[in-house]
């Protein structure tokens, strides 16, 4: 059996807009501001909740329940930057900022966007970012929670 080690297989872009959430294009997702080396190797939380729906009646011995809404809890732990460029994040992802996370998952991040390729692409709205407290032989850092306004699509592939 061969897993998957997650070690440089992850690659997140911040792109500003996407028609079709879907399927975005190749094109749209080279264009898109590459993050990937600015969030901490623990920095990437997207996280579902499915809320359950009692379906049991008056006349129920047993809880009964079907899957019901669903709702994402992400955030972002970033890395400050040195040079504008290494720290267009960090302005970027400002609280109101509108957009879509897209996340690729068990390709190698120096691979380029490709059809074919399976992606998350999430409707984003930025939260107020949170400066991180400082410490010792740590990097600067700050986190960014992310509102999902709008159903993402999990599992898009890429156009």
């Amino acid at each position: 059996m061969s897993d998957v080690i997650g070690d440089g297989k992850v690659r997140v872009a911040w792109a500003t807009s996407i028609a079709n959430i879907n399927a975005p294009t190749a094109a749209e997702l080279t264009a898109a501001m590459d993050i990937t080396v600015r969030i901490t190797p623990d920095g990437l939380k997207t996280d579902p909740a499915t809320a359950a729906v009692n379906t049991s009646s008056l006349a129920s011995t047993f809880d009964t329940e079907e899957a019901g809404r669903v709702k994402f809890t992400n955030e972002l732990t970033l890395k400050r930057g040195n040079t504008a460029p290494e720290d267009l994040a960090y302005g970027t992802l400002v609280k109101g900022a509108r957009g879509f996370m897209v996340v690729r998952r068990a390709v190698d991040y120096t691979t380029a966007w490709a059809s074919g390729q399976q992606v998350e692409v999430y409707p984003t709205v930025c939260g107020e970012r949170q400066n991180k407290a400082t410490a010792p032989n740590e990097v600067m850092k700050y986190s960014v929670p992310m509102f999902v306004p709008t159903e993402p699509a999990t599992n898009a592939t890429v156009a």
